[in-house]
């Protein structure tokens, strides 16, 4: 195992720190709160000539996408940031590096979407950004937010991938909230990372190739069902550099956290560092006499579906949170609590499964909500009904 320095550090400047040590070759971005002080740190770092990195400051989060297919079409490693409305803005180009099999890594610092403006944390952004064809990890810690970064790029730039990664982490909560941290040595990073050779490049002057060309229902039905197949064997490649990571810092990764699930008959299912109060109140309960565990999932996308069979086999009610809304789904329902009740419903399961919508805008969850969660689950195992589908935790009367 490396040695590695321990350091105090929030969130974005750990991702600041991952990605000097990554040293991309381009890292093209515009300042959005509560993003901004990764791209700020990490400018600083260029301008300190501690990277090599050719900086470019855009005039908006779509050009600062737009650049990054460009820079990654002409065969760069490469790097981005941003947050909420920015990834928003994006939306257009977020599709077309996934389409074109760009491996680009984007830090993303979750903030609910406007309006009304609001600067503070929730999922409503990278939840958007779903079906864009990216990857998508969630951290629960700064220290998570580092470390996956750093897989990331190990992720995007396999072979049998070439996909863009989105990491997440949660806004002013991870993103600004101070933190014990390991920081491994540069070489390792380097060593890990490996070098980047495109199979394909725009500046290839003797072999030229074509990107984003026009593409007519002759193939582009094709095209996509490639895209299909690629997110197919990511999970593996995820869980395999997870494990590579653990050999070098102490840390391995998977597809999700599960805690006291052993011998659970409730579980609550949470992303990101929600997660963190979630098991102190797990813990607590536990101590009560509860059979509940918990569980965080890492990878959204592409969705570990017949893993979550697996760890819910045994469980009678599950609780999935969900930090966004997918509006006009099955009772407002949030897209994680979507996304698992399809998975049981499709292996055959009778779990009984409702969800909970929280902390929208940043607000604030506590134990005695999840006090609250795990109350309502007994009630199902003890009743057999579910007397509200979707919730909603801390919501004013």
């Amino acid at each position: 195992m490396v040695v590695s320095t321990k350091m105090a550090l929030d969130g974005a400047h750990a991702a600041a720190r991952a990605m000097q040590q990554i040293n991309p070759d381009v890292l093209a971005a515009y300042p959005i709160t509560p993003q901004t002080a990764i791209v700020q740190t990490f400018s600083q770092y260029v301008a300190d000539g501690e990277v090599d990195t050719e900086f470019i400051a855009v005039e908006s989060e779509h050009a600062a996408m737009s650049a990054c297919v460009g820079a990654a079409a002409a065969g760069g490693r490469v790097m981005t940031a941003t947050a909420a409305n920015g990834l928003a803005l994006m939306w257009e180009i977020v599709y077309i590096a996934a389409s074109m099999r760009l491996p680009i890594v984007m830090a993303v610092v979750n903030r609910a979407l406007s309006a009304p403006l609001n600067i503070h944390c929730d999922h409503s952004d990278s939840m958007g950004a779903r079906e864009a064809g990216w990857i998508q990890l969630y951290s629960e810690t700064a220290q998570e937010a580092y470390d996956n970064l750093i897989q990331a790029v190990r992720i995007a730039e396999h072979p049998d991938l070439l996909l863009p990664v989105m990491v997440m982490q949660d806004g002013f909560i991870t993103g600004h909230g101070l933190e014990r941290m390991e920081v491994l040595e540069d070489s390792a990073v380097r060593d890990f990372i490996g070098t980047y050779k495109a199979k394909y490049s725009l500046l290839d002057i003797d072999h030229p190739i074509t990107f984003g060309a026009w593409d007519m229902y002759d193939y582009y039905f094709e095209h996509k069902r490639q895209q299909t197949d690629a997110m197919s064997k990511a999970m593996k490649v995820i869980v395999d550099v997870g494990e590579e990571f653990g050999k070098i810092s102490g840390r391995s990764y998977g597809i999700f956290d599960a805690y006291a699930m052993d011998d659970a008959e409730l579980a609550i299912i949470v992303l990101s560092s929600t997660a963190g109060t979630a098991r102190t109140s797990v813990k607590e309960l536990r101590a009560e006499g509860v059979k509940i565990g918990l569980l965080k999932p890492r990878v959204f996308r592409p969705f570990p579906a017949q893993e979550f069979v697996d760890a819910l086999k045994g469980v009678k009610a599950v609780a999935v949170l969900d930090r966004s809304i997918s509006f006009g789904a099955m009772d407002g329902a949030g897209p994680l609590f979507l996304e698992v009740c399809a998975a049981l419903f499709a292996a055959g399961l009778k779990t009984k499964v409702v969800n909970y919508i929280y902390g929208l805008g940043g607000r604030d969850i506590f134990p005695q909500h999840f006090a609250q969660v795990a109350s309502d689950l007994q009630d199902i195992t003890a009743t057999g009904k579910v007397k509200s589908l979707v919730s909603y935790l801390g919501l004013r009367e």
